[in-house]
């Protein structure tokens, strides 16, 4: 299960570009909270506390408790983050309030575990990976991390769906209408005659070619004719 982050906030007093600049100013950064049928919620927080947070790598897929609003904590998720586009600082947070035991739909991370016990990436095969996270449907105080594919015993051409995946208790796909596919072990890339053709039309020598040039091909040869 993930763990739960904790952030402090505070309310905010002003809103606005202006009020929003001003905050950002003083190392803090502009949130609002909403969801449940109650009325939005304006509050800022710690960006150093935020940064540290979003480095967890879970912050979209753990339940926040934002600390300080209204002399209470609220359960949360984290629904959006924007950040300046040259320095990458956080700008803004969407917050989206949750019971204790919500119904929640989540991106959680795929990690895949036993490389060394598949076939088919022994034998040259690359693992293709379509989908990185996978929306889960569950309860919000029961998160996971992480979805675990094993690929012990996968061979060259194995295709990986979510039927084959294994759920942590109580999750189920958020998307219902198809068997879409994870990951696939594509066969080793190998060099064909076109491939060829076009280096030799780009002017790449061949291994035989490179290998016969001197050392030094850019530097003048010695004439070693007779001279008359």
């Amino acid at each position: 299960m993930s763990d739960t982050l904790t952030l402090a906030a505070e309310t905010r007093d002003r809103v606005g570009k202006g009020a929003s600049r001003a905050l950002r100013r003083e190392g803090r950064v502009p949130a609002v909270i909403y969801g449940q049928n109650q009325a939005p919620q304006g509050v800022h927080l710690e960006e150093k506390a935020l940064v540290k947070a979003l480095g967890t790598g879970h912050f979209f897929n753990s339940v926040i408790m934002v600390e300080g609003v209204g002399g209470q904590a609220v359960r949360a998720l984290a629904k959006d983050v924007a950040f300046h586009p040259v320095t990458d600082r956080p700008l803004h947070v969407d917050l989206f309030r949750v019971g204790e035991h919500s119904t929640v739909t989540v991106a959680v991370p795929v990690a895949f575990t036993d490389e060394d016990k598949s076939p088919g990436l022994k034998a040259g095969g690359v693992l293709n990976i379509t989908r990185h996270e996978v929306e889960l449907v569950v309860d919000a105080a029961s998160i996971p991390s992480e979805i675990a594919i094993s690929l012990a015993g996968r061979e060259v051409g194995a295709s990986i769906h979510i039927s084959d995946v294994t759920l942590p208790q109580g999750a189920t796909p958020a998307i219902t209408d198809r068997d879409f596919a994870i990951a696939t072990i594509v066969p080793p890339t190998v060099p064909t005659a076109a491939d060829d053709a076009a280096d030799r039309e780009a002017g790449v020598p061949t291994l035989d070619e490179a290998l016969d040039q001197p050392a030094n091909s850019d530097e003048p040869q010695a004439d070693t004719s007779e001279q008359g």
